[in-house]
């Protein structure tokens, strides 16, 4: 196998993290929702937890596409 090819198949691999960043954030949402909608007087207390895991899951999604990146155009 040639590198070049070697480099394509590791960036491929390495989006997949996206994939699971998108998952993720609709989870959280997802129950965010379906627990402000159980007892919506808990839902403004949990809210800061919200964007909490809003922003570390962003930022592993965005963790995976910089290692992508750097595998295309670095290495």
């Amino acid at each position: 196998m040639e590198a070049e090819a070697a480099k394509y198949i590791g960036a491929g691999i390495a989006c997949i993290g996206m994939a699971g960043a998108g998952i993720g954030l609709g989870q959280i949402f997802g129950q965010y929702l379906a627990g402000a909608l159980r007892n919506p007087s808990a839902a403004d207390g949990q809210f800061g937890r919200l964007i909490f895991g809003f922003a570390i899951t962003e930022a592993l999604g965005i963790f995976s596409l910089l290692v992508a990146l750097i595998l295309l155009f670095v290495v």
